[in-house]
């Protein structure tokens, strides 16, 4: 772990995970089957929807290790948040598989010839994303720390 930690700083986990979370809603609007954009398909807007909650993850994380600050409960909440649309992220990859494998299925029909190579860009984007997700958590938890409350409580002096 402290290889990839050595390999992958905070500042680069961050600037990665934005450009694969901005190719991977750009490809979102792909039809591997047809090699065609969709934007007129509301299903496509929902993955984008979510990455919002991601964007806001990451800057959170930036603000919060430059500025040298301690959790709150905004961030532990948007960090819940992210836990379930990680659940997500987790179901496109295994669609992506899904997608993949079906290759052999269809192969009486007309598909494109980039169907492959555009299908394994998917999928290593969608593996690459699963990775730096866990790994922001990580940076989070070394960087920034643990989200104990109850000791924010105890030095807040209600008089003041």
């Amino acid at each position: 772990m402290n290889s990839i930690l050595r390999w992958m700083p905070w500042k680069r986990c961050v600037y990665v995970s934005m450009f694969v979370l901005g190719a991977l809603i750009v490809l979102n609007f792909y039809g591997l089957y047809t090699n065609k954009f969709y934007f007129l398909k509301p299903d496509n807007y929902i993955f984008p929807l979510l990455t919002v909650a991601h964007f806001t993850f990451l800057y959170v994380l930036w603000f919060k290790i430059t500025q040298d600050e301690v959790t709150d409960p905004q961030m532990r909440n948007l960090e819940y948040a992210l836990y379930i649309i990680f659940l997500l992220y987790v179901f496109k990859f295994i669609e992506s598989i899904y997608i993949l494998m079906s290759y052999t299925m269809y192969e009486n029909h007309i598909i494109p010839k980039t169907f492959l190579p555009i299908g394994a860009l998917i999928l290593f984007l969608h593996f690459l994303l699963l990775g730096f997700t866990l790994l922001a958590f990580h940076y989070r938890k070394i960087l920034i720390g643990d989200y104990r409350f109850d000791d924010i409580n105890r030095q807040i002096d209600s008089w003041e």
